[in-house]
C-alpha cells in the first residue's frame, strides 16, 4: 500500500506531504521497514565463506 493517493480526514490534504501529526503517523506507519541487510554484506560474508572453505580444504 502506498500513501500517494491517500488524503488525510484531518487536514484533507495528500498523506505524503505529512502536513499534520495525523498525516505524519500514517506515513511513518506505511513506510515503515524491518531491518534490513546491504546486498553487498551478503556478497561479501559469502566470499569470506567460500575463502574460509577453501583454506580449510588445502589445510585438512
Amino acid at each position: 500500500m502506498s500513501c500517494e493517493h491517500l488524503i488525510c480526514a484531518r487536514c484533507s490534504n495528500p498523506v505524503v506531504e505529512g502536513r499534520c501529526p495525523t498525516c505524519r503517523a500514517a506515513r511513518s506507519e506505511l513506510h515503515r521497514h524491518g531491518p534490513s541487510i546491504p546486498p553487498a554484506l551478503v556478497l561479501a560474508g559469502l566470499v569470506a565463506l567460500l575463502f574460509i572453505a577453501l583454506v580449510l580444504q588445502r589445510v585438512y
